[in-house]
């Protein structure tokens, strides 16, 4: 007699095959599939040679030696797929069943069917098999000892749709299944508490992620206009304070004007969009635009074709995000004042009016050396390398920094007497200047000092529209690589 969580395993094999029971145990299961008359033949492995023993009584008990085959195998490495229609791996956690699952390339394109009970980490696990391109094509509760477990049945489907943050925590319940809703019940207020403990910790913008994904849970996604989330955008990052020969705003309309999955990506490029098909995204929030020059012509591998073709929409929000409080330079003060102690309040670096400005400048209580100064900015930004130059002062104290490429504004940060300047995309010419008037540059690379905007944007519109998927793009990657 299988207790609920093993008789749901049970339950899912297809019994049109050989079973493979990975991580057997006691073959409490292989002995009932056999017994109950569901499998001709099992095979149950095991890692260890003391469980495999039990096992092995177990099936000796029940004169089964000619039914049960064991195998000592570490997960499917030993394990002969020939004539298996079914894989069943309980009792372990989502990412141990991962790697059994990873280090096994024969399942693809298969037909065996997957039945997995993880312990743990069952939405990394879902995220995973889509990832990878399985489906899972049911999945339910069972509860023992008031305990709830995720068993999931998963096959190869070979289509390329991808799970948001949502759906991977959602699952692929029946939504009328009681123990179903008391699963998702918990996991609404597992991350209302963990909402709760980044509040508290000082981590704003990830708390309101959690809170957002803990409404969206419990009451589910829903439509939002486009234009809604433009204007609110408006009104937080104002269009009309970007510079003259910038392009901001919603450049790319979709058919409906509505959306229920926004992905906020550094740029707008073919593999980003592509995500953002596989994730059901009708809009894209990109930082810089995906229409900057005027086009002449739009070809087929132009990211605005695939945009239009995709009924995908477009907002670029770029100078005006550097500009405006608490966008791309504010994300990066707070980040400063976070580790380090200044002296006095932060300054405008360029003013731009109306309280708006491009940049900060800081003023450390105690100097740094550069060579400290530059470690720090490297984790900070989580850039590979920072550039600086030969000739620069040797302590900072007085800082300037503008995300992006801001190498033109060297002579303001020598004007208003800083120690040092940070920014991306520095020209050879403004090297060779800094080393003349021996201020010290530090070039922190153009994503780097601007991609970490993208949480920021998340949790401003997860503030507002918290019943929308915002989904932080993975394919948002420095387009570089350093050898």
């Amino acid at each position: 007699m299988l207790d609920n969580r093993l008789q749901a395993c049970a339950d899912m094999v297809s019994g049109n095959g050989i079973v493979c029971d990975i991580g057997t145990d006691h073959a409490y299961l292989a002995t009932e599939l056999i017994i109950s008359g569901k499998c001709q033949k099992v095979i149950a492995s095991d890692i260890n040679i003391s469980p495999l023993g039990s096992a092995r009584r177990t099936v000796e008990k029940n004169n089964l030696t000619d039914k049960i085959e064991m195998i000592l195998s570490d997960g499917l490495e030993n394990v002969p797929l020939d004539n298996v229609s079914d894989i069943v791996i309980a009792g372990m956690g989502g990412e141990t069943i991962i790697d059994i699952l990873h280090k096994c390339p024969e399942l693809a394109e298969s037909k065996i069917r997957l039945i997995l009970q993880p312990m743990t980490k069952s939405e990394v696990l879902r995220k995973w098999l889509y990832d990878s391109n399985f489906a899972i094509t049911s999945e339910k509760v069972a509860e023992d000892n008031d305990k709830l477990y995720v068993i999931m049945c998963a096959e190869w489907s070979g289509q390329f749709q991808r799970l948001t943050e949502t759906e991977a925590l959602a699952g692929f319940f029946d939504k009328d299944d009681p123990l179903a809703k008391r699963y998702i019940s918990n996991e609404v207020t597992r991350l209302r508490k963990v909402s709760s403990a980044l509040e508290k910790g000082g981590m704003r913008s990830e708390a309101v992620h959690f809170s957002a994904l803990a409404y969206k849970l419990e009451n589910g996604i829903d439509k939002v206009s486009i234009n809604e989330v433009y204007d609110y955008l408006n009104e937080v990052y104002p269009v009309d304070v970007q510079e003259t020969w910038d392009n901001s705003g919603l450049l790319v309309e979709n058919y409906d004007m509505e959306c229920t999955k926004i992905m906020l990506s550094l740029d707008i490029t073919i593999p980003s969009i592509y995500e953002a098909e596989c994730k059901g995204a009708e809009l894209m929030i990109s930082h810089h635009p995906v229409i900057f020059r005027p086009l002449k012509k739009i070809n087929r591998k132009s990211p605005v074709f695939r945009l239009i073709y995709s009924d995908i929409s477009a907002i670029c929000m770029h100078t005006n995000l550097d500009i405006a409080k608490g966008g791309t330079n504010g994300v990066i003060l707070r980040k400063f004042a976070e580790h380090l102690e200044f002296e006095n309040d932060p300054e405008f670096f360029e003013d731009c009016g109306n309280g708006n400005n491009l940049g900060w400048i800081c003023t450390l209580k105690e100097h740094m050396t550069v060579e400290k100064f530059g470690q720090l900015l490297k984790d900070f930004f989580g850039c590979p390398y920072v550039r600086m130059n030969r000739y620069g002062s040797h302590k900072v104290k007085r800082f300037a920094f503008c995300s992006g490429s801001g190498g033109s504004m060297l002579d303001l940060a020598i004007s208003k007497k800083c120690d040092a300047f940070i920014t991306g995309d520095v020209k050879h010419d403004i090297w060779i200047d800094a080393n003349n008037r021996h201020i010290t540059l530090f070039d922190c690379g153009h994503f780097h000092t601007e991609n970490l905007v993208l949480d920021e944007l998340r949790c401003t519109i997860e503030e507002k529209f918290p019943q929308i998927e915002v989904i932080l793009a993975e394919t948002s990657i420095d387009p570089a690589v350093y050898l």
